[in-house]
C-alpha cells in the first residue's frame, strides 16, 4: 500500500512549490538585490578559492552536492571535498555545491521567486542532472525536503518524471534509508569513492537518451551498494513492526551491501577554502578509517570498519599540499580515534620536525584517555595551552564495561595529573546518560570521578584546574549492539540530569547537557521504518526546518507531526526489541553481522568487556571473510 500523506489544511507560503519562468532563472544571474538584506551574504555567493567551475555546455554529467545545512557546517564536512574533486577529475562531469540557506535568505528567495541555485554557477538545481545530499544527521531530514521544494522539484520521489534529476544520499544515515525513502531515487550505502565511478558509466547512458528513468533505476539497483527504495516493497506485522523489506523485481539483491573501500585513495589536498568562519576553520587530512575499539553505542565504529589507514609519508606530503593550496596555519589528523592511529608518535614527529619554524598548529581530535594523549599533545609544534577533551562515557566500571568502554579511574587520573603539570588548566570531559542498565549509582560515579580531578589543583599550587562537564543522552542506533534497546523516558532522564546538576552544582563545575528532547527526536528518526517518512512530511509541512538547531527546534510540530500521521514516536524510540524482531533496516548489509551484534547485546547486558581485535584475537564481526585486510589478519593466525 502506497504511503499516506497528509495536506495540511492551511499551507505556508513559505512551503508552497514555486513553478518557474525563464524570466525568473534569467534573475539568478545576479542575487546582489536580496544578499545586502541577509545575514552572511557571502554563504551564497561561491567564488572561493580553488572552487571549480566548468563549461556548463562541455560537460555531460551535471551533479549538485547538496549539504542540508548551513554553509558553514556543510564546508567543515569531511566527505563534500572528497566527492567534489573526485566527480569534477572525470572530464565529462560536472560537480557543484549547494547548501541549505538560512531562513532569511530562504523568505526572501520565495518572495521573489528565486529557485535554490548552485554556487559554482547560480545554475538552479532543477537544471541539474543529479542532486546529491549528504545524510549525515537525522536532523536535517526536514531541509532535504525544503531544500527540494526550494528548488521547484517534487519532494516525493513517486511524483518525478523524466524533466526531473534524480535525487541520490549518502552518508551514515544511508544505513538505515528507510525514515527518507519515499523522497530520495537512490541512496549509496558505505564508502562513495568506487561505488560512484561505477554508477557513473549507467548515468552517461540515462543521459545520452538510451535509457529511460525507470529502466535507469533497475539497473543502477544492480550494482553494488545501490539501493533504490521504489524497488522494494514493506510489510508489517499486525502488532506494528516490519514483516519484510523485500525487491518487487527480478535481479535486485535481497540485501544491499555496505560498500567498502579497501585501500583509502589520496586525500583531497585543493578544498575550497571559505571566505567566512566555518565550524572547523583549518585544514583536514583524513589519516585513518575505521575503528574496532566496539564500544557497543557507537554507530560509526560499527559501519566504518574495518580500519584502513595512509602511510605517514602520505600524510606528510598532503599535509604539506594542502597548506601550499589553501593557506592555512592549523591542519586537523581525522580519524575516529586518532590516538590508534598505528604510527601517530611517528608521525606527529616528522610534522613537528618539518613544520617547527613555520608557526603551524596541528591538532590530534578524537584521542584516548591517558597520560600518553597528554604527552603527545605536548610534542606539537605551537600549541597553545588552551583546553583538552576526553570522552569517558560513563562514570562506573561496572557500566564502562557494559558498553565496552573502559576507561579506569587510574586512567583518567593520570591523564589530568599529567595535563595539569604541563600547563593544561581547562579540561572538557563528556558523558552519557541513559546508557542501557545505567543506576543513580552510576550517575554518582560520574561525580566523584570529577571531584577527584578537580583536586588536582595541587599539582600546581594556587591554581585549580577548570573542569567543564557535557552530558549527551544516549540514542539507540541501527548497526550496533544496542539497537535493540529503549531509550530512558523523560522522566527518567530529568531524574539523572538533578541528581547529576546538584552533585556537580557543589563543586563549582560548569555542566552542560543536549535537550532530551531532541535526543527523543533522533531515536525514533534513527529506528524508524517507512512509514516515519509520513511524519518527516508532516513536520516539514508544519514549519520544522533546521531541527538541529537548538533555536530552531520545535518539538510540538513534531509530536504534531507523528499524531496526524497515526504514529508513536514511542514506537520507535522508546520500545525494548526482540531479538528475533525483523528490523526495518535488515535489508541493509553494514559488515558487521547480526549474530555479532547479538552476542555484543548480551555481552553487554553480562557486563562482559570485548577486545580490540586490532591487538588481540579476531572477534569476527563479518568482515573477516569480506575484507582482504582481515582475511590477512585472521590467516596468519
Amino acid at each position: 500500500m502506497p504511503a499516506l500523506y497528509y495536506t495540511p489544511h492551511t499551507i505556508s507560503p513559505n512551503h508552497l512549490a514555486l513553478s518557474y519562468s525563464p524570466t525568473v532563472i534569467l534573475r539568478l544571474v545576479n542575487i546582489d538585490n536580496i544578499l545586502f538584506q541577509v545575514q552572511k551574504p557571502a554563504r551564497y555567493t561561491g567564488n572561493e578559492w580553488n572552487s571549480i567551475v566548468k563549461e556548463w555546455d562541455e560537460t555531460a554529467l551535471r551533479f549538485a552536492l547538496a549539504y542540508p545545512d548551513t554553509y558553514e557546517i556543510g564546508m567543515s564536512n569531511m566527505a563534500l571535498p572528497i566527492l567534489y574533486e573526485l566527480l569534477n577529475s572525470q572530464p565529462d562531469v560536472l560537480a557543484e555545491r549547494v547548501f541549505a540557506p538560512w531562513v532569511d535568505m530562504e523568505a526572501l528567495m520565495r518572495a521573489q521567486g528565486v529557485p535554490l541555485f548552485s554556487l559554482e554557477s547560480k545554475r538552479p538545481l532543477k537544471d541539474f542532472d543529479l542532486i546529491g545530499f549528504s545524510l549525515g544527521y537525522e536532523l536535517t531530514y526536514t531541509n532535504v525536503l525544503n531544500m527540494l521544494d526550494l528548488a521547484g522539484i517534487p519532494v516525493l520521489a513517486s511524483e518525478r518524471n523524466e524533466t526531473h534529476p534524480l535525487v541520490i544520499a549518502g552518508g551514515s544515515c544511508a544505513l538505515n534509508p528507510e525514515p527518507m525513502a519515499d523522497f530520495i531515487d537512490l541512496f549509496v550505502v558505505g564508502d562513495g569513492e568506487e561505488v560512484l565511478l561505477v554508477l557513473l558509466d549507467t548515468l552517461r547512458d540515462w543521459k545520452q537518451g538510451k535509457v529511460p528513468r525507470e529502466e535507469l533505476l533497475r539497473r543502477v539497483a544492480k550494482i553494488p551498494g545501490i539501493y533504490v527504495p521504489g524497488l522494494y516493497q514493506v510489510e508489517y506485522e499486525s502488532s506494528g513492526p516490519v514483516k519484510s523489506v523485500a525487491p518487487i523485481a527480478r535481479g535486485i539483491p535481497a540485501k544491499v551491501q555496505r560498500q567498502i573501500v579497501s585501500q583509502l585513495p589520496p586525500p583531497p589536498t585543493r578544498p575550497a577554502v571559505p571566505y567566512i568562519e566555518v565550524i572547523h576553520d583549518r585544514a583536514a587530512v583524513e589519516i585513518s578509517r575505521g575503528c574496532t575499539r566496539g564500544c557497543r553505542f557507537c554507530h560509526a565504529g560499527a559501519t566504518y570498519r574495518p580500519v584502513r589507514e595512509r602511510t605517514p609519508d602520505e600524510i606528510v606530503k598532503a599535509v604539506e599540499d594542502i597548506i601550499a593550496n589553501c593557506g592555512y596555519d592549523e591542519v586537523s589528523l581525522v580519524s575516529l580515534s586518532t590516538s590508534d592511529y598505528s604510527r601517530i608518535e611517528e608521525l606527529v614527529a616528522e610534522l613537528s620536525r618539518h613544520y617547527k619554524d613555520k608557526r603551524l598548529a596541528i591538532s590530534l581530535p578524537s584521542l584516548r584517555i591517558g597520560s600518553a594523549a597528554v604527552k603527545l599533545i605536548n610534542s606539537l609544534p605551537s600549541r597553545r595551552k588552551g583546553g583538552l577533551t576526553f570522552a569517558p562515557e560513563a562514570g562506573s566500571l561496572r557500566l564502562q564495561k557494559v558498553i565496552n568502554k573502559v576507561v579506569s579511574e587510574e586512567e583518567l587520573i593520570d591523564m589530568a595529573t599529567a595535563a595539569v603539570e604541563t600547563g593544561w588548566m581547562n579540561i572538557k570531559l563528556y558523558f552519557m546518560l541513559g546508557l542501557p542498565t545505567e543506576t543513580i549509582e552510576d550517575v554518582d560515579g560520574i561525580i566523584e570521578l570529577i571531584s577527584k580531578v578537580q583536586a588536582l589543583g595541587g599539582k600546581a599550587p594556587g591554581r585549580r584546574p577548570q573542569v567543564r562537564v557535557s552530558v549527551a543522552t544516549f540514542v539507540p542506533k541501527p548497526h550496533t549492539p544496542f539497537q535493540w534497546v529503549a531509550q530512558d523516558n523523560f522522566e527518567q532522564l530529568n531524574a539523572k540530569h538533578e541528581h547529576l546538576r546538584q552533585g556537580l552544582r557543589r563543586k563549582g563545575v560548569r555542566l552542560s547537557w543536549s535537550d532530551p528532547q531532541v535526543s527523543y527526536l533522533e531515536a525514533a528518526l534513527s529506528r524508524g521504518d517507512r512509514r516515519v517518512g509520513k511524519a518527516i512530511h508532516r513536520a516539514w509541512q508544519l514549519g520544522s526546518i533546521f531541527d538541529a538547531w537548538s533555536e530552531r527546534f520545535n518539538f510540538t510540530n513534531w509530536i504534531q507531526a507523528f499524531k496526524e500521521t497515526g504514529l508513536d514516536p514511542d514506537f520507535y524510540a522508546r520500545r525494548e526489541r526482540s531479538l528475533d524482531e525483523h528490523l526495518p533496516w535488515e535489508h541493509i548489509d553494514a559488515g558487521v553481522s547480526p549474530a555479532f551484534l547479538k552476542r555484543e547485546y548480551r555481552r553487554a547486558l553480562s557486563g562482559k568487556e570485548t577486545p580490540d581485535c586490532r591487538y588481540q584475537t579476531c572477534q569476527t564481526c563479518g568482515l573477516q571473510s569480506k575484507q582482504p585486510a582481515c582475511k590477512e589478519k585472521v590467516r596468519k593466525r
